[in-house]
């Protein structure tokens, strides 16, 4: 959808490519190592063509747009040769890229995010913390006798150290997986809010302590990076039928909306970057997916815009107070 009919515009929220641009969004077109139906590989387009009915992007919680601040850099050139291949061609992509911008990752199957932690470990110079919604654990040790694929870069993550394991934090967990595989993130010392456990949960009241869970993990260990993982297959199908291994009892949109609203507007937190994972739009109804996709990005953006306006209001406001009682104690010159 564009402001005439019939001109193609593929860019989220119709955004320009800009240097300068304090938000960015790219897509990682790959879907070689999905396991069972693959078409990731034009998720990026799909979130891109649903971002277009978001408007002006004014969202309604935060108030604010990221229009203005949001850059679209395009599809980044990679093979499809093979996993290997493809990492080779976007490491050396991603460091300039998050110096320059924070960053919204469009895929693309799983095993895009390996890369992307690895970048983000060795930019910032320490572990992060991961929030990491999914249907699947994705911590098997193997790729169906393969080293890796989208289903091993959890355990990959940890064993590399890119990741801080007391503030990995899953969401929306329900595939068939053995207890070593379905509890490799708890046993570690992180967190895992199953499926089941969220059912019925939706409000930001009743989500309260699972919320307070995530804030507290990361406030006890001094707020660190901040990175959010969204495979698109946390949801039920019922919300998003367009993704290769769709799981019965997943999540609705409104779980996933609750948990970003509440977390990504917080200034305490230290979000870093954010990715959206294997939406495959061929399978898709209605645009169901890409529509959840890109509200999931949208209101990501908004909230860390949010988060970063209400910081700069509380500075300005504790520098006025202080200068104020600068004032206040200076003798009267009467």
């Amino acid at each position: 959808m564009t402001a005439f009919a019939y001109l193609s515009d593929q860019r989220f929220l119709r955004a320009a490519p800009a240097a300068d641009a304090r938000f960015a969004v790219a897509g990682i077109a790959w879907d070689g190592s999905t396991t069972n139906r693959p078409g990731a590989r034009f998720g990026p387009r799909a979130i891109r063509s649903a971002s277009h009915m978001l408007c002006d992007a004014t969202h309604p919680l935060f108030d604010t747009s990221p229009i203005g601040q949001l850059a679209d850099l395009g599809d980044l050139p990679l093979p499809n040769t093979g996993l290997s291949a493809m990492r080779e061609a976007l490491a050396p992509l991603l460091p300039a890229l998050i110096r320059q911008h924070h960053m919204v990752w469009l895929g693309g199957d799983h095993s895009i995010t390996l890369p992307l932690l690895r970048a983000y470990r060795q930019a910032l110079g320490q572990p992060l913390a991961v929030i990491h919604f999914d249907a699947h654990c994705d911590t098997w040790t193997d790729h169906f006798g393969e080293p890796s694929g989208h289903g091993t870069w959890v355990s990959e993550a940890f064993a590399e150290g890119l990741v801080l394991p007391q503030c990995f934090t899953q969401l929306g967990i329900r595939s068939s997986a053995v207890r070593e595989a379905r509890d490799f993130v708890s046993d570690r010392g992180g967190q895992v809010f199953s499926a089941r456990a969220l059912r019925g949960l939706e409000s930001p009241a009743q989500l309260a302590p699972v919320l307070d869970a995530i804030a507290t993990r990361l406030a006890a260990h001094g707020q660190p990076p901040l990175y959010l993982s969204l495979d698109i297959d946390a949801l039920d199908p019922a919300f998003a039928p367009g993704t290769g291994t769709p799981e019965p009892g997943g999540l609705s949109t409104n779980q996933v909306l609750t948990v970003l609203e509440e977390l990504c507007g917080r200034p305490a937190l230290n979000f870093v970057g954010m990715d959206c994972a294997e939406v495959a739009p061929v399978y898709d109804h209605a645009e169901l997916t890409s529509n959840a996709a890109a509200h999931f990005v949208w209101t990501y953006l908004c909230g860390r815009i949010a988060a970063a306006n209400t910081a700069s209001a509380a500075t300005a406001a504790n520098t006025n107070t202080e200068a104020a009682a600068v004032t206040a104690s200076r003798p009267s010159s009467s």
